[in-house]
């Protein structure tokens, strides 16, 4: 069977491993990242640990995800905020001429929703969006069983999309965008500012004051489900998915917020479409797996 070698690199850590092309994965190492100190340090890192996985010169392809928007022709991070200096740095075409294998690379919301839709609970679907609600909002569109990531690396990327734009301004993103709306730090940040920080660990904690009928939490969460709705209705409108493949520590609380997120998309979207399913993802190490994914992907 075919192996393919996955790099999920961040800006702390960075997991490599062999992934057959069914998804399972063989081995992996991992170590520091060494992000903070630039390619001179984290690519002479990245290719000793892929040295240390068995029988590396047998795989048949290299992927890596990143944290930041990638240049996918290019196979170049166009914004590299959590990795300095690897704006524009050529990271694939250094790994292909060391390990003379091919090389590819996207954003890491793309190679989860990758993973997804090729061996997770996409799995057969043509059509296949992903969202991810953590600490941030990423989606991910995967057509045929290839991520579209657009000319600048940015498709797919739901977390600035506009729900509200009359709400306060957060951060860089725009007045009223989803993630800053909708995420896990945002219904943190809301809840706390209701309730207290030694009341509000995380956002399960206002999920659970909701369940208790505390007033104030039931209106947190209707916004945050109209504002999710809102968001999965932009996609629908545009892509019209099989469907929606959903991640993230938010989905820990799904059954406290989902079923209404469904209804009112219901509402927002045509009689048609009423109809796509929305599931919670699957896989443990998404992350990993949709890295080994994409040269698998592109060999079709």
């Amino acid at each position: 069977m075919s192996t393919y070698i996955g790099i999920d690199l961040g800006g702390t850590n960075v997991r490599v491993s062999k992934v057959d092309e069914k998804g399972n994965i063989l081995q992996t190492v991992k170590s520091n990242s060494y992000g903070d100190q630039g390619p001179e340090v984290v690519m002479p890192n990245l290719k000793n640990l892929i040295r240390q996985i068995d029988d590396y010169q047998l795989c048949e392809g290299i992927g890596m995800g990143v944290p930041g928007p990638v240049d996918t022709i290019r196979k170049v991070m166009t914004l590299s905020s959590n990795l300095p200096g690897f704006t524009e740095y050529p990271i694939a075409k250094e790994l292909e001429d060391e390990f003379n294998m091919p090389v590819y690379v996207d954003n890491d919301a793309n190679v989860a929703g990758l993973a997804e839709a090729l061996v997770g609970a996409g799995k057969l679907q043509p059509i296949v969006y992903y969202v991810t609600i953590s600490t941030g909002i990423g989606g991910a569109l995967v057509v045929n069983g290839r991520v579209v990531s657009g000319k600048s690396g940015y498709a797919g990327e739901v977390g600035n999309l506009v729900v509200d734009k009359r709400r306060e301004k957060v951060n860089h993103l725009n007045i009223g965008a989803v993630e800053c709306e909708a995420s896990g730090t945002a219904i943190v940040r809301k809840a706390r500012a209701i309730f207290g920080e030694d009341k509000i660990r995380h956002a399960g904690d206002l999920f659970e004051l909701a369940q208790n009928n505390n007033e104030e939490a039931i209106k947190l969460v209707d916004q945050m489900t109209t504002d999710l709705a809102y968001m999965f209705s932009y996609v629908g409108l545009i892509c019209d998915p099989c469907v929606f493949v959903i991640g993230g520590g938010v989905m820990k609380s799904k059954e406290y917020f989902l079923p209404q997120v469904v209804e009112k998309y219901k509402a927002l979207v045509h009689p048609g479409m009423r109809n796509t399913p929305f599931v919670q993802a699957l896989l443990d190490e998404p992350g990993v797996i949709g890295a080994a994914m994409l040269p698998v992907s592109m060999k079709g």
